[in-house]
């Protein structure tokens, strides 16, 4: 039977820290994770006053006028911190495809407190710990953006937990692989289509994401996001109040040597009578572990004598080569 829509999981049983509620829970991820890798979750604890004043600010911050959203643009493409307007990324060329540019601007950040050490500040480190970059307007935007991101850091830990236990490894496994972790808050402005797209150009091509999990907050305007089921079809990834869409980087499929999936996906444009007034916008955690972590396939219960399908790599260079082949840069 087909998919019409990804599966619902209350967390909260979980967080409660009963065993058959870590259980249940954890089984429902599991299933979730290795048929589409996309799922809905609620019972999160994230205070809902907090979601909409994050949502509300990166909405006023998108209004402003285009010279004022450029005094914050990206430093250089080694750099993810600042404005990138328009057209100026091409996310399914990260996976080697054509395709024109995405028809979106974004606004990007990175971890809001970071030591003063060679670890985060050496050579190694490049540019993960860079300083953000914050706009002058709206006036609450930075104080939002950055109890946002600490805030869903911690909701990404509880889910690295769950995942664990889907694994049947020890709850604290990941742990010390996420305790300087580079992580990334996203904005994403999908404005108004007043011109039509080239052919197969997207508000967000074909892509998968880079690290473990990602968060996302959006809104239910024409034009949104599909996920590819592991059988080729597409699914419509539909919010529900007071839920977040949760999806699995690429780390998750190389930890679990493909038991799971890094599912591609795209946000799709708006049918052609709404596209001028179809409007999205997006807040986006993209959970990632410390840049010097090695990945490496685990062995699976069952499967201790499989064959790696993957050489072990560190996340920076993991990260580095799709970020740059998503920038043009190969």
């Amino acid at each position: 039977m087909r998919m019409t829509s990804v599966p619902v999981i209350d967390i909260a049983p979980f967080l409660g820290g009963t065993p058959e509620g870590k259980r249940d829970v954890a089984d429902q991820v599991r299933r979730a994770c290795e048929e589409i890798g996309f799922f809905l979750i609620k019972g999160h604890g994230v205070d809902q006053q907090m979601i909409d004043a994050t949502y509300q600010s990166a909405a006023d911050f998108f209004q402003l006028p285009l010279e004022e959203k450029l005094k914050i643009r990206q430093p250089s493409t080694e750099i993810a911190r600042g404005y990138t307007p328009f057209k100026g990324e091409n996310l399914s060329s990260g996976m080697g495809a054509a395709g024109g540019a995405d028809l979106k601007e974004i606004l990007d950040f990175g971890p809001m407190t970071v030591p003063q050490d060679d670890y985060h500040k050496g050579g190694e480190a490049g540019g993960f710990f860079h300083d953000n970059i914050f706009p002058e307007r709206p006036e609450t935007f930075r104080a939002d953006m950055t109890a946002y991101y600490k805030r869903m850091n911690a909701l990404a830990d509880d889910l690295m937990r769950i995942f664990a236990n889907a694994l049947d490894l020890p709850e604290d496994f990941f742990t010390d692989k996420l305790d300087r972790n580079i992580s990334a808050l996203r904005v994403i402005c999908y404005p108004e289509q007043h011109e039509t797209p080239e052919p197969g150009q997207l508000r967000g091509g074909a892509h998968t994401d880079y690290g473990t999990l990602t968060i996302l907050m959006s809104d239910r305007s024409a034009g949104g996001l599909q996920a590819r089921h592991r059988d080729g079809y597409w699914v419509d990834v539909t919010i529900e109040p007071g839920t977040y869409v949760i999806n699995l980087g690429d780390l998750m499929q190389i930890w679990t040597n493909d038991r799971w999936v890094s599912t591609l996906h795209r946000v799709v444009n708006p049918p052609a009578e709404l596209a001028e007034t179809s409007r999205r916008h997006s807040v986006v955690f993209f959970h990632q572990p410390n840049y010097d972590a090695v990945i490496t396939a685990l062995p699976n219960r069952g499967q201790e004598d499989a064959t790696p399908n993957y050489a072990p790599v560190t996340y920076k260079d993991h990260w580095t080569g799709k970020w740059n082949a998503s920038r043009g840069k190969m």
